[in-house]
């Protein structure tokens, strides 16, 4: 059985770590740079950087902070916001990301995931799906969740498979900064449905909400931000916490 990854996800804007709810209030966490070493210390599986507003407000997300992250660590981490062509994925990854994540640009333009899949391995490609629950299904946003898509989330899922990319990072923006669990149905559905890892987002406030998304979830990984960045857990204890109750970790 492959093991499950525990990843700190650190949002991005005007070069700070910061944290809302749902999307919106942001707060500031502190430095990047400074927040990933502790992460590193703690034996974090990878680490996920996202300008969250490099999409909105059109601009093209720098690579120092790629560079700066390349020199500090020693674990995989991925680089997301404002990625829209091959030349930007090439750049990110040149500077030292070992993956890159798109949303809005893969939404606007599909063939980037192929295109990208191709050009840089399927294992480089992670898409990021921003879902919230409408009705009896889930629909996807864009823009740092500022504008529905238009598509079903389980449609889009398959459809990104289908097009190479090597993982989905699930956020539920109705569950995102609340602390009061992962949106487990659409993670399971969504896990169940796919061969390729899901990485369940969007809710974690405990440690039993963590073995929810891997086990009832199905979810092949766990990102979270608030619990990490203030200090509430440690990586290692939710991957103490995990390995007590039977579940594979790094």
């Amino acid at each position: 059985m492959l093991t499950k990854r525990i990843i700190p996800c650190l949002d991005i804007k005007d070069g700070r770590v910061v944290k809302g709810v749902s999307f919106t209030g942001l707060k500031d966490a502190g430095d990047p740079v400074e927040l990933a070493r502790r992460y590193n210390e703690q034996s974090a599986d990878e680490l996920v950087f996202l300008d969250i507003t490099a999409s909105h407000e059109n601009r093209k997300l720098t690579l120092d902070l790629s560079a700066r992250l390349a020199r500090e660590l020693f674990i995989p981490f991925t680089i997301g916001g404002g990625i829209s062509t091959l030349d930007d994925i090439h750049r990110i990854v040149t500077a030292g990301a070992d993956k890159i994540s798109i949303n809005t640009a893969a939404i606007q333009n599909p063939d980037l995931i192929s295109q990208g899949a191709k050009r840089f391995g399927s294992q480089c490609i992670v898409v990021a799906m921003d879902v919230k629950r409408e009705g009896d299904h889930w629909g996807v946003y864009t823009h740092g969740g500022r504008k529905p898509a238009g598509l079903n989330a389980e449609t889009w899922a398959k459809e990104v498979q289908e097009r190479g990319a090597g993982e989905i990072l699930l956020t539920s923006m109705d569950q995102d900064g609340q602390k009061t669990g992962f949106d487990l149905e659409i993670t399971s559905r969504i896990s169940g449905a796919l061969s390729i890892p899901v990485i369940a987002s969007g809710g974690g406030g405990t440690l039993e909400h963590f073995h929810q998304a891997l086990t009832i979830g199905k979810a092949d990984a766990v990102l979270a931000a608030s619990v990490f960045h203030y200090g509430t857990y440690t990586v290692s204890q939710v991957k103490e916490y995990l390995r007590e109750r039977g579940v594979p970790v790094r």
